[in-house]
C-alpha cells in the first residue's frame, strides 16, 4: 500500500515527465529531466563560449609573451603596422621582419627575421658590455690604453643570411663629420647619388669598379628635420655584379649610412626585402 510520501513523489516524478517531455539517466538510481535539445545547447554553447573565450585570451598572452611556435609573430603579423609601432619586432618578427634597434647610436631598421647579426660585431659589443661593467680600469701599454679605436668604415651593425658568402648583407656605419655637415649642399637626390659614386670610384681598389646610379630619392621627415636619400645603383667589376640600396642622412654631427647589397642574380628576389629595410631606417631618440 502506496504511503502518503510515496503518493507525493510519484505526483511529483509524473509531473516531471510530463513536463519534460523525456528522462535522461546520468547515474544510476538518479532520473533527470531536460528541456528540449535546442535550449540545452545554447546554454551549453554560452557557457564554452565564456571559457573559450578566457582560454583563448590567456592562450594569446602567452603566446605573446613566448613566441611560442612562432604564434606572436603570427598574431603581430594581423597587424603589422600596430606592432612596429610600439617595436614590438624588437623581440618577435612581425611579417617577416625583425627591427636593428641600437640606442647607442640612434637608429632604427628592420631586417629579414631569418637573416643573423654579424658575429665579429656581436663579439665586439659583449666585449664592450664586458669592460664597461669591469670594475678594474683598462690595461694600459706604454702609458696608452690598449683598446684599438673603431675604424669610422667599419659598420656599427650588420645583418645577413646565416652562412652566406657576405655577399647578401645590410649593414650600418656612423661616422663622425663637422656640427655643420649637410648632405643637401651636395644638391638634390640624383647630385648626392653622383657624388657617392664618384667617391667609389676613386677609392684605391676601385680601378676596374663601374658603378652606376639607377634611382634615387629624397625622404624628409618634419618633425625630427632629418632628411633621408634613398640610393639605388649598379656596381661591376671582372670579379662580381652587385645591387646596391644605400640611405644617407646626416644629424648632430654624425653621418649615417645603411647600405645593402645583393649579387645581381639574386636582384629580384630580394628587391621588395631591401626596399623594405631601406625605408624602415630612421634616426631615433626616444629610447
Amino acid at each position: 500500500m502506496a504511503t502518503p510520501a510515496t503518493a507525493r513523489h510519484n505526483n511529483h516524478h509524473h509531473r516531471a515527465l510530463s513536463r519534460c517531455g523525456e528522462r535522461r539517466r546520468w547515474r544510476s538510481g538518479e532520473v533527470r529531466c531536460s528541456s528540449s535539445p535546442a535550449q540545452e545547447f545554447a546554454a551549453l554553447a554560452a557557457v564554452f563560449r565564456r571559457r573559450l573565450v578566457v582560454g583563448a585570451s590567456t592562450a594569446a598572452a602567452a603566446a605573446v609573451g613566448a613566441n611560442f611556435g612562432g604564434v606572436t609573430s603570427f598574431l603581430l603579423g594581423l597587424s603589422p603596422e600596430l606592432g612596429r609601432s610600439l617595436r614590438l619586432d624588437v623581440l618577435y618578427p612581425v611579417g617577416g621582419f625583425t627591427r636593428c634597434l641600437d640606442s647607442d647610436n640612434g637608429f632604427e631598421f628592420i631586417y629579414p627575421a631569418s637573416w643573423v647579426g654579424d658575429q665579429t660585431l656581436l663579439y665586439r659589443g659583449v666585449k664592450k658590455a664586458e669592460l664597461q661593467r669591469s670594475l678594474d680600469p683598462p690595461p694600459l701599454t706604454n702609458g696608452r690604453s690598449s683598446s684599438r679605436p673603431r675604424n669610422i668604415s667599419e659598420p656599427v651593425a650588420a645583418f645577413g643570411p646565416p652562412g652566406s658568402s657576405g655577399e647578401l648583407n645590410v649593414s650600418v656605419i656612423v661616422s663622425p663629420v663637422p656640427q655643420d655637415f649637410s648632405i643637401e649642399a651636395f644638391g638634390g637626390p640624383k647630385e648626392v647619388g653622383e657624388v657617392v659614386l664618384r667617391r667609389i670610384a676613386k677609392t684605391k681598389r676601385s680601378a676596374d669598379i663601374n658603378a652606376t646610379l639607377l634611382d634615387a630619392a629624397l625622404r624628409e621627415d618634419s618633425v625630427n628635420n632629418v632628411k633621408y636619400y634613398k640610393l639605388e645603383f649598379r656596381v661591376e667589376s671582372p670579379s662580381f655584379r652587385r645591387r646596391n640600396i644605400a640611405v644617407c642622412c646626416a644629424k648632430d654631427g654624425k653621418l649615417y649610412t645603411l647600405n645593402a647589397q645583393a649579387p645581381e642574380l639574386a636582384w629580384k628576389t630580394v628587391r621588395n626585402e631591401f626596399l623594405a629595410m631601406a625605408d624602415s631606417f630612421s634616426l631615433v631618440s626616444d629610447v
